[in-house]
C-alpha cells in the first residue's frame, strides 16, 4: 500500500497532507487480512469498525476495501450474525478483555452456529456493513463485478438481516433490538444506566480489564459497569447464545442500530438490482422498518429519538447522539427532519469548540466530556449525520460538520474521540475509523447519495 500515499488527490495541499496521513494510519494498522482499530487499545478486528474503515479505503484500493469485508465476514455464524470481535488466533489472550477463551465462540456457540476455524464473540455490532458493501462496489464497479464482490457478499448480508429481523425482534414490533451495551456501539451511554442498575455486577475478581492498560481511567467505563457488561456477556454465552433460550435482563430498541438497518437495506435493494436479484424484500424491509422507528422510537415533544427499555416497554428519557443518526434515513417525514435539524443545532448538541455533536446532551444530568460516550464527540457519528444532512438537501449545515470534522481530525492525530467543549484528544490515537473516514470527507462526493 505504500505507492497509495503518492497517488494524486483532487485538493488543495493542506488536504492532501492530511489525506497522506490518514492512509498512513490504515497501512500502519494493517494485519495483513484486516485493519485493527487500534494497534494498542483495539488489537482484534470488530464488525462496525470494519465497515467505516472500508468505507475510506475504497478512496486507495477497492480490492482492500472488499478484503476488509471479506475478512469480517469470515467469522459471520451460520445463523447469520456477524460478531463484534474476530478474534487474531496471533495474539495472546491477556492482549483484550474479553479475550476469545471468556467468549467460548465454537464451544458454546455451536448450536448458533459460531465457526470452528475463528473464535470470536457472540454478540454484534450496528448493520452499517451493507451499505459498506454498498460504497466500495461503487468505488470500482469494474473491480467489483471482476472479483464477483456484490454476487458474494449479498446473500451473507442477507442472512445478516434476517437474523436480525426474526432472531432479535425482542419486542415483537417489527425493529431489531440489543441485549448488550456493547451491541450499539455506544457502550457507556447514559441511555444504559437505568437499564444497567438491574444488572447484579460479575464479582471483580472474576474479570481482569486490559482496556486500562492503554487508556486512561477517567476515559473508560467505571469498574462496576464493566461487571455488568461482563455478567451481561456471560448469561448470554451460558445459554448458547440463543436468543430464543436466553432470558434477557437487557433488552433496548436503539434508533441508531434500526436507522443504520434501514439505509443497509436500501444498500441491500441496490445491490440486488445490480446484480440481476429481486429488490423487492428489502425495500419493502426499509419501508416498514421506517415506518416502526417513528412509531415506536419517535419523541414529538423531545425532537429526537430515544432508545426504548424492552423490559419496562418504555422510552428512555436520555438525548443522545443516537437519537439524531436517523437523519439518515431518506423517508422521514418532513417535520421530524425539521425537529432533528433544530435539536441538532440547539443548545443540547452544539459544541462551539469543536462544531463536531456530543455523544450526549450538553446539558444533560450525566455528561462528562471525557468519559466513554457519556459526551465526548466521536467522528463515526459525524460522518452519519453529516450523510443525514446531505440525505435531505441540508446542504450547508453539512459542510459545516465536514470541516469541523477535517479540522479536529487532523489537529487530533486521528483520536478516537474529543472532548467537545476543547477539542483535545482522548482516547486511542492514530483510530482506524477516524482516518478512514476523514479520507472519505477529504475524496469522495459530497453529495454521494446514500441508496
Amino acid at each position: 500500500m505504500k505507492s497509495l500515499l503518492d497517488r494524486p488527490a483532487p485538493t488543495d495541499a493542506a488536504a492532501l497532507t492530511l489525506r497522506r496521513g490518514a492512509a498512513r494510519v490504515l497501512i500502519d494498522n494493517w494485519t495483513g487480512t484486516s485493519t485493527v482499530p487500534s494497534r494498542t487499545l483495539y488489537p482484534h478486528q470488530w464488525s462496525w469498525d470494519s465497515a467505516f474503515i472500508a468505507i475510506g479505503l475504497r478512496h486507495l484500493s477497492a480490492r482492500r476495501a472488499q478484503q476488509e469485508l471479506e475478512s469480517l465476514l469470515a467469522g459471520q455464524w451460520a445463523d447469520g450474525r456477524i460478531p463484534h470481535i474476530v478474534f487474531n488466533p496471533a495474539l495472546p489472550y491477556d492482549a483484550y478483555f474479553p479475550s476469545p477463551d471468556f467468549w467460548r465462540s465454537s464451544a458454546a456457540g455451536r448450536a448458533a452456529g459460531a465457526p470452528a476455524a475463528a473464535e470470536t464473540s457472540g454478540i454484534v455490532q450496528p448493520p452499517v456493513h451493507a451499505l459498506a458493501a454498498w460504497l466500495v462496489h461503487r468505488a470500482d464497479p469494474v473491480e467489483s463485478r471482476r472479483r464477483g464482490f456484490l454476487h458474494r457478499v449479498l446473500p451473507r448480508l442477507s442472512a445478516w438481516h434476517d437474523y436480525l429481523l426474526a432472531r432479535r425482534d425482542l419486542g415483537g414490533a417489527g425493529l431489531a433490538a440489543v441485549v448488550h451495551p456493547w451491541e450499539p456501539g455506544m457502550d457507556n451511554s447514559p441511555c444504559w444506566d437505568e437499564a444497567l442498575r438491574r444488572i447484579e455486577p460479575a464479582p471483580p475478581d472474576a474479570f481482569q480489564r486490559a482496556d486500562l492498560d492503554h487508556g486512561h481511567p477517567a476515559d473508560r467505563p467505571t469498574d462496576l459497569d464493566y461487571g455488568r457488561y461482563v455478567r451481561l456477556a456471560a448469561d448470554y454465552r451460558d445459554a448458547g447464545y440463543d436468543d430464543r433460550a436466553a432470558r434477557f435482563a437487557f433488552a433496548v430498541e436503539d434508533p441508531c442500530f434500526n436507522a443504520l438497518l434501514i439505509v443497509s437495506e436500501r444498500a441491500l435493494a441496490a445491490m440486488a438490482r445490480e446484480t440481476g436479484a429481486d429488490a423487492t424484500v428489502h425495500t419493502a424491509r426499509a419501508e416498514a422498518l421506517t415506518r416502526r422507528l417513528v412509531a415506536r422510537l419517535w419523541d414529538e415533544p423531545a425532537g429526537i429519538f430515544r432508545a426504548r427499555d424492552l423490559i419496562t416497554d418504555t422510552l428512555v428519557e436520555e438525548s443522545s447522539v443516537s437519537g439524531l443518526v436517523p437523519l439518515l434515513v431518506p423517508d422521514l417525514p418532513p417535520h421530524i427532519v425539521d425537529r432533528l435539524l433544530d435539536t441538532l443545532t440547539g443548545p443540547s448538541f452544539t459544541a462551539p469548540a469543536t462544531g463536531l455533536v456530543p455523544s450526549y446532551d450538553l446539558r444533560g444530568h450525566a455528561f462528562d466530556a471525557h468519559r466513554y460516550w457519556r459526551g465526548p464527540a466521536w467522528f463515526n457519528t459525524a460522518w452519519l449525520i453529516h450523510q443525514g444532512l446531505h440525505t435531505h438537501a441540508l446542504d450547508a449545515e453539512a459542510t459545516a460538520l465536514r470541516s469541523a470534522f477535517v479540522t479536529e481530525a487532523g489537529a487530533t492525530g486521528f483520536a478516537e474521540y474529543v472532548d467537545p467543549a476543547t477539542g483535545r484528544p482522548r482516547g486511542a490515537r492514530h483510530f482506524s475509523w477516524t482516518a478512514a473516514l476523514t479520507l472519505d470527507l477529504l475524496c469522495a462526493d459530497p453529495k454521494e447519495p446514500t441508496p
